[in-house]
């Protein structure tokens, strides 16, 4: 397989770093997407390994295309694989309330929940993406309203509700969050 690309900006935070895809990276994201009780809000059911190559692909392709898109999500200290954040276009029918605003998203195995690692992942992507977009670029996420571990990483990173629509036979809320430039911040 050919070499990642470099490109891809590095991320580091307390205890994360967000680094590009890589191709010893499918495993892991296999088997995060194949666990019923990662997915439980997003698909309901274990994504197949088949359907995991072509997200894998996708964040990747993001990249690519849009210059922005997901991370994986390593321990600082140890490398060990957490999970994946970042922005997506996903242009998803049936949700025009969403427009080409880049989506965040963020997916964690069982063992990094609960530690505030999400927060400490968006808080980073947003960062990144008020800096890469300015302070006139929306984002957005989509979260099932049962999520409450979603709807909190949601509300500590400054996005606020906006609406709720049914996607895929699901009612989801919609969120918001203008980006804020660090000159903004000061």
């Amino acid at each position: 397989m050919p070499a990642p690309r470099s490109d891809v900006p590095i991320l580091t935070t307390e205890r994360l770093v967000l680094r590009e895809h890589r191709p010893s990276d499918f495993d892991s994201i296999a088997e995060l997407l194949g666990d019923i009780e990662v997915v439980r809000y997003i698909t309901g059911k274990p994504i197949a390994r088949e359907d995991a190559w072509m997200r894998f692909l996708r964040n990747i392709g993001h990249w690519q295309l849009l210059g922005f898109g997901m991370w994986i999500v390593v321990d600082r200290t140890s490398g060990l694989f957490l999970g994946v954040i970042g922005l997506g276009e996903f242009r998803r029918d049936g949700l025009p309330q969403l427009g080409s605003d880049p989506e965040v998203g963020w997916l964690l195995t069982p063992a990094a929940q609960g530690r505030g690692l999400a927060t400490e992942a968006v808080t980073a992507a947003v960062a990144w993406a008020a800096e890469h977009f300015g302070s006139a670029r929306r984002l957005v996420c989509i979260i099932d309203p049962r999520n409450d571990s979603s709807l909190s990483v949601a509300k500590k990173c400054g996005f606020e509700r906006f609406g709720t629509a049914v996607y895929h036979g699901e009612t989801l809320a919609l969120f918001e969050r203008r980006s804020v430039s660090r000159s903004e911040e000061a």
